[in-house]
């Protein structure tokens, strides 16, 4: 199985590599958060933030560092040989790149600017979620970077430590990324 994990600031276009990958080279996209906004909802949460971080440490917990990574591997074995490959979004804890890297995949670390992602984040309009100000933004990341609590909690720098391969998305034109996107991961 081909396997691309990715992780990576918020904004910084994660969700557009794996969609880049799902549409160009006939990958199976799952984004990991969209799965804990799916948990939220059927809990009756928000699906926001506070919350997915929630459930993401206690599936973690329960069910061990990479279970994010198990849950996405199940749902591609479920596509019968549909896909090329399985390309998971939004790796934030140090678990989950381990898993990736089991499973001889390659964990992708995607950052840019960050004014650029807050400009990026608050345009996508998702509610409450993308509803702040840059200073908020900013120390939610901070927040997320650095554990703050036990190994099932969110741990980003721990994550881009393990990571393969470096991106810098500061490019506002698609093409340019596909362009570095096809040229770091060799296609």
């Amino acid at each position: 199985m081909k396997l691309i994990g990715i992780a990576g600031t918020n904004g910084s276009g994660k969700d557009t590599l794996g969609e880049l990958l799902a549409s160009d080279f006939g990958w199976l996209f799952i984004s990991v958060t969209d799965l804990l906004r799916a948990e939220a909802k059927r809990r009756g949460l928000p699906s926001e933030r506070q919350y997915t971080s929630q459930i993401s440490a206690q599936w973690r917990r329960e069910l061990g560092l990479g279970v994010l990574i198990d849950k996405a591997v199940e749902q591609y074995k479920e596509s019968d040989g549909e896909y090329t490959g399985l390309v998971i979004s939004s790796l934030r804890n140090p678990g989950e790149a381990d898993e990736v890297h089991v499973l001889g995949g390659k964990v992708v670390w995607i950052d840019a600017d960050p004014k650029l992602r807050y400009q990026r984040a608050i345009s996508r309009k998702r509610g409450s979620e993308d509803n702040k100000t840059f200073e908020q933004f900013m120390a939610e990341e901070a927040e997320e970077m650095s554990q703050s609590g036990d190994s099932a909690t969110l741990n980003m720098a721990g994550v881009k430590q393990k990571a393969d391969i470096f991106i810098i998305n500061d490019s506002t034109d698609l093409a340019d990324f596909n362009s570095q996107v096809e040229k770091a991961l060799g296609f």
